[in-house]
């Protein structure tokens, strides 16, 4: 997918983004830093550093867009970059580098097997005190509203001029992609019911796969009354305190090229004050089909459990 033309031009185009790495990059790789680029598709982020003027950069991709990555560096006259057409894992050097730059994140962060992959790179070429580009991560699983222009309920759930869909209910599907569905169209997202605030937080420098929790469970206050569509699943990258990147739905500044995920779930109306208890059971974070949600409403009036 990576080596078609349009991704690496809605990547290229995504402002944020490259502004993101573009300051990230020269802040952070200092002259003479010996770098490796994961995934580096057309190489920009391998040309950046050398620019910066790393003495080496290794830039790995085990896709066809490399042949193009080549002909842009000897084109834009960047020497000191290695272009390396191998699967990371099966990539080495002779001696540890300074700096391990990537961008691996998928649309739910985890989803392109970025801590896999650069963990693998982390335990067994870099320096005991190098740098992964960026480290720091936040996931988010926030209830949203969704715009009621666009909201598009489960089939059970509509009443089309008396015509009742009810019964369908008892025949829900089995497939799990049903129950979720990608956008990168923010006027989708109506607001958050809750304050946003991350249920999980990684550093790349110290995360481990197999440490990731398998289920996390969270209390929010409601701040926004709303009807409860689903769950918006978005990241925030982050290098320095005035440096982050995000796909946050509501952000104006998101970058753009990512999408973000909505978990759907049957509606529920909850009123301001009311209290939302999520769980988040995961069996494998690179695939969104082994995610399973459910949700219980606390008020005072009682509590109903609701689940997908």
């Amino acid at each position: 997918m990576f080596a078609d033309f349009h991704e690496q031009e809605r990547m290229l185009s995504d402002q944020p983004r490259m502004a993101f790495y573009h300051t990230a990059i020269a802040r952070h790789i200092q002259p003479g830093d010996r770098v490796i680029d994961l995934g580096t598709g057309t190489g920009i982020l391998a040309a950046f550093a050398a620019r910066r003027g790393a003495a080496q950069v290794y830039a790995i991709d085990h896709s066809d867009i490399l042949t193009h990555a080549r002909s842009l560096a000897d084109a834009n006259r960047v020497r000191n970059i290695e272009f390396v057409s191998s699967h990371s894992t099966a990539f080495t050097v002779d001696r540890p580098v300074d700096v391990i730059l990537h961008e691996q994140m998928g649309d739910c962060l985890f989803d392109e097997s970025m801590v896999a992959n650069v963990t693998d790179l982390r335990d067994r070429l870099l320096k005991p005190d190098g740098l992964i580009l960026p480290s720091l991560f936040d996931f988010y699983c926030e209830p949203i509203k969704v715009n009621d222009g666009r909201l598009v309920p489960f089939i059970w759930e509509l009443d089309v001029y008396g015509y009742e869909y009810s019964c369908l209910e008892s025949h829900r599907p089995q497939d799990p992609t049903y129950y979720h569905l990608t956008s990168s169209d923010p006027s989708l997202v109506e607001h958050f019911l809750c304050k946003p605030d991350p249920i999980l937080s990684i550093d790349l420098h110290t995360v481990h796969e197999d440490k990731l929790p398998t289920e996390v469970t969270f209390t929010r206050p409601v701040v926004n009354a709303g009807r409860l569509d689903g769950f918006a699943i978005y990241f925030r990258a982050r290098v320095d305190l005035d440096l982050a990147l995000t796909t946050d739905p509501t952000s104006p500044g998101r970058a753009p090229h990512w999408g973000f995920r909505v978990l759907r779930t049957d509606r529920d109306d909850f009123d301001e004050g009311d209290r939302i208890e999520v769980t988040l059971k995961v069996k494998r974070w690179t695939d969104l089909d082994s995610w399973r949600w459910s949700f219980v409403k606390l008020a005072s009036s009682g509590f109903a459990p609701q689940a997908v």
